[in-house]
């Protein structure tokens, strides 16, 4: 199986996290391919030149080939390329396994961190884009830890398999 890793890819701690996770994946499931964006130099070597044409059409094929998405969803927001790669995932009707560990999801029942939802400006909790976590729930699911994200795809794996 072909799986495409939708991640933030710019910064040191985005690379050093995607590069982790990859290859745990690899070292537990070396029967499967993991194509890694950050991993493709012909678009992503940030000394050399690519197009916003060559990128688009390397990824997108690169979606497009892959049997499984999974998704990095921690951020700011939601990356624009990790949904743009969502969105394209579900178009093709390729399944999505999310992860999305932002500690500010914690605490759903305190009430006094409910209560402030009324207050202008008190949020407690991390909002992302509803549209796109829409997109991966109607073909996936949406993982808070990379423990439970591993659980998430060996049992995906295991019923693929079967």
């Amino acid at each position: 199986m072909h799986l495409y890793f939708a991640a933030p890819l710019f910064s040191e701690s985005e690379s050093l996290f995607n590069a982790h996770l990859a290859q745990t994946i690899r070292e537990r499931y070396p029967q499967h391919t993991i194509y890694l964006p950050q991993e493709n130099g012909d678009i992503n070597d940030k000394q050399a030149y690519a197009d916003s044409k060559m990128i688009a059409l390397a990824d997108t094929e690169e979606v497009k080939k892959s049997q499984l998405m999974i998704a990095l969803l921690d951020g700011l927001t939601i990356d624009p390329g990790v949904a743009s790669e969502i969105g394209i995932a579900y178009a093709s009707n390729i399944p999505i396994i999310g992860l999305y560990t932002d500690s500010r999801q914690q605490g759903a029942t305190n009430t006094k961190k409910i209560n402030a939802l009324k207050t202008i400006g008190e949020n407690q909790f991390h909002y992302v884009n509803l549209y796109t976590i829409g997109l991966i729930k109607l073909n996936g699911e949406i993982f808070h830890s990379t423990t439970e994200l591993l659980v998430g795809l060996k049992n995906y794996l295991e019923e693929r398999d079967h």
